[in-house]
């Protein structure tokens, strides 16, 4: 059954650069705020180090995950295996959403394909990463990456991204602080 780790294997890290899809989640410190689970694929997830990973967070209509780690830095990911042998493995850690501006952001994004939208890197460093059975998770097979957020993205100039950012990331569904307008 489930496995704790000290550091993310190799053979962990193989694993996971074989997953199409990963889920994010993240929560505010309010009792009654929202919690947040993002589902995410197009190659945006990299391993930096045995205990730090980092994804690359494209132009979307929320802004939830960047203001939960400006607020305290929760955040774990969830992956799970939808073909193969059944596997679920979390990483859970402490993050921070680097943007373009900050030292390490053209570091960061080296690691990643060029997408039109990147909005800002997402880096996390890994407090517990653990696996558990899976065994009820269903198979599902992979029919390739939807092209409609690129689509999207490179129909609108920089100015038409940046005005859409600042109407739909500046505050969180709480009111927390997204991105700077």
């Amino acid at each position: 059954m489930g496995k704790v780790f000290d550091d993310i294997t190799p053979d962990l890290a193989a694993w996971l650069a074989k997953q199409e899809l990963f889920f994010v989640a993240t929560a505010p410190l309010a009792a009654d705020g929202l919690l947040n689970c993002s589902p995410k694929g197009m190659d945006s997830f990299r391993i930096l180090g045995p205990r730090e990973v980092a994804y690359l967070d494209l132009t979307g209509s929320g802004i939830e995950t960047v203001a939960h780690l400006r607020e305290n830095g929760r955040i774990v990911f969830t992956f799970c295996a939808f073909d193969g042998p059944p596997k679920i493995v979390r990483l859970h850690g402490t993050g921070e959403s680097v943007l373009p501006g900050h030292p390490d952001f053209d570091k960061l994004l080296a690691y990643f394909p060029t997408y039109p939208g990147t909005r800002s890197i997402i880096r996390a460093t890994l407090t517990r990463i653990s696996d558990s059975c899976g065994y009820s998770i269903p198979r599902f097979d992979y029919a390739g990456e939807r092209d409609t957020l690129v689509k999207w993205c490179e129909a609108k100039d920089e100015d038409e991204l940046t005005a859409y950012r600042r109407k739909k990331n500046t505050r969180s569904l709480d009111g927390l602080p997204g991105l700077d307008s």
